[in-house]
């Protein structure tokens, strides 16, 4: 009966990646190719034509495919990172942006900008540089405090710590704005509405080794995280180091999170609604939910990216406001529906 079971949870989680799959990467191959220019892949690709006179190529493989390479990675990161922040903390309105670590890593961000700091690393500006500096942050301070005078990782505790210090640093950051100057404040405004406007691969690239050993993590978790759904005593019961998988859900999510950010700043919605959309879809197993929410969290960023940039051609709105367009009317019908 097990082995049975077994196949049966290997084949669903089989079609279930291939399905999710094959919807991000025709959301990654359609991407570049809509706009309000209109492109010819053939002249994109054309060698004979030196790259420095190719437009088509230019708008391609500058204007376009690195910020859907980057919607790809924002949205995987966020929605992935919810899912295992919901299950860590058993709220199911918990998300990337719950434990300060979003707000860490915009204040970091909002520094840069507002200092106009002349750092870069390998390429990468001060700004993402900031933002993952915040994001470690903060992830340091909710840690200390969740752990002081307890045996192990109180969710709790690290749930009231996250949101004041969300608190806190939001009110550095109005702070911090106060004092920018108007065109200051409008660049630092639009990252802080989550801007996926990257022109360059180096901070994507930059996110991939730390995004590499969060997914790492996630690959271990289903598991634990289903025993700890049903309580930290009952997963104890099971064999579960709740106290290892706790701080290794904590950790890879937040690392995660703080990754995301630096790169497509603060898209709100992501880690909310598209781990419930897919709970409608797959059903509550972590060993579905977790690859499938990574999956359709890029299929789905990278959409609403080209929805931001051909909505109100040629003005482009931050990817965050299509988000919370869409997240927010979502998330009222999932609680109407659920009462």
């Amino acid at each position: 009966m097990r082995t049975g079971t077994t196949r049966s949870v290997r084949q669903r989680l089989l079609s279930t990646v291939a399905g999710f799959g094959a919807l991000a990467l025709a959301a990654c191959l359609l991407a570049p190719v809509v706009g309000s220019t209109r492109i010819s892949l053939a002249r994109v690709f054309d060698r004979s034509v030196p790259f420095a006179e190719n437009v088509d190529a230019q708008i391609f493989f500058v204007a376009r495919l690195p910020r859907t390479l980057a919607g790809a990675v924002v949205g995987a990161s966020l929605a992935a990172s919810g899912v295992v922040l919901q299950a860590l903390l058993r709220n199911p309105l918990a998300s990337p942006f719950t434990l300060g670590v979003s707000a860490g890593a915009a204040l970091g961000a909002m520094l840069a900008l507002t200092l106009a700091v002349p750092v870069a690393i390998g390429g990468v500006t001060a700004v993402p540089i900031a933002s993952f500096a915040g994001a470690l942050g903060a992830v340091v301070i909710v840690y200390l405090l969740a752990t002081v005078r307890h045996r192990g990782l109180s969710t709790e505790v690290l749930l009231l710590a996250g949101v004041t210090l969300n608190a806190f640093f939001s009110a550095l950051i109005l702070f911090v704005q106060y004092f920018a100057d108007p065109a200051e404040t409008f660049r630092t405004v639009r990252w802080l509405m989550g801007d996926l406007d990257v022109s360059s691969y180096e901070p994507i690239v930059a996110s991939l080794p730390f995004l590499a050993t969060a997914f790492a993590v996630f690959a271990w978790l289903p598991r634990p995280l289903n025993l700890l759904a049903l309580g930290p005593e009952s997963a104890a019961s099971r064999g579960v180091n709740v106290h290892a998988a706790q701080r290794a859900a904590f950790f890879s999510a937040s690392v995660a999170t703080g990754a995301a950010v630096s790169v497509g700043g603060p898209v709100g919605f992501m880690g909310i609604v598209v781990p419930h959309l897919v709970r409608l879809l797959v059903g509550a197993d972590h060993r579905l939910v977790l690859p499938a929410s990574a999956l359709f969290g890029a299929a789905f960023l990278v959409a609403c990216d080209v929805v931001a940039r051909t909505a109100l051609a040629p003005l482009e709105l931050p990817v965050g406001v299509i988000t919370a367009l869409i997240g927010g009317p979502f998330f009222l019908w999932l609680l109407v529906r659920r009462r």
